[in-house]
């Protein structure tokens, strides 16, 4: 399952983004609002947790935007404007549930998980290129009905290649998505994933090099 973290304080957002990445989640996560907008809006998640009070963008127009796009993901308020008139303002400008600071990581995961469960989009349908099949929900991938145990950064590493069959991913596209410019990812890191998943997927090779440019899943 993947999440969007729109957060501007980076030891809360980093915080909850190694909590979910420890239950298994694929997480990205966004500084600012308008990066936070560009990754809702170009992006496929099963929840969004936004923080109200951002730079460039506020959370309040962020859900404003994505809903005109009708775009229905799940989208948890958290932050610090906790007063029964923000809670409702954020609630009726398209947000899903409300949650204040400061909070406890168990009961953020319990939202996150009741959110996931609400009928929404098509995020968390098995995504299927060639012989490969990947379900975002219960983290199991086969290949030709045979399961391929990936470690987290593997399965969503293929698990954002998958969602754009066919097309050329750049490098630091993939780094943004799977490492959201981590401090320790090194240069080759994306190299060395994509030779793990290659050689855990087997023959024929799926995933190509495109030189010059970053890689791409589906026909060479």
């Amino acid at each position: 399952m993947r999440v969007l973290i729109v957060e501007d304080e980076h030891k809360i957002a980093n915080s909850i983004k190694q909590g979910l990445e420890q239950e298994k989640y694929a997480v990205d996560v966004a500084y600012d609002g308008e990066s936070g907008l560009d990754f809702a809006i170009g992006e496929e998640y099963d929840v969004i947790i936004l923080d109200r009070m951002l730079p460039k963008t506020p959370g309040i127009e962020i859900v404003k935007k994505i809903r005109e796009k009708n775009i229905h993901t799940p989208v948890l308020f958290l932050t610090a404007k906790g007063q029964t008139e923000d809670r409702i303002e954020g609630l009726n400008a398209g947000a899903d549930d409300y949650l204040p600071k400061p909070f406890a990581f168990a009961e953020l995961l319990a939202r996150i998980r009741a959110l996931s469960r609400r009928p929404h989009r098509n995020t968390g349908a098995i995504l299927k290129v060639k012989d490969i099949e990947l379900n975002p929900h219960t983290f199991e991938v086969r290949r030709l009905n045979k399961a391929i145990i990936l470690s987290n950064k593997e399965f969503s590493l293929l698990e954002y290649l998958m969602r754009h069959p066919n097309q050329t991913i750049k490098k630091d596209q993939i780094i943004a998505h799977v490492w959201n410019y981590e401090a320790d990812v090194l240069p080759n890191s994306v190299e060395v994933y994509v030779n793990h998943l290659r050689d855990k997927l087997g023959k024929p090779n799926i995933i190509h090099t495109v030189r010059g440019f970053g890689y791409k899943i589906g026909d060479k």
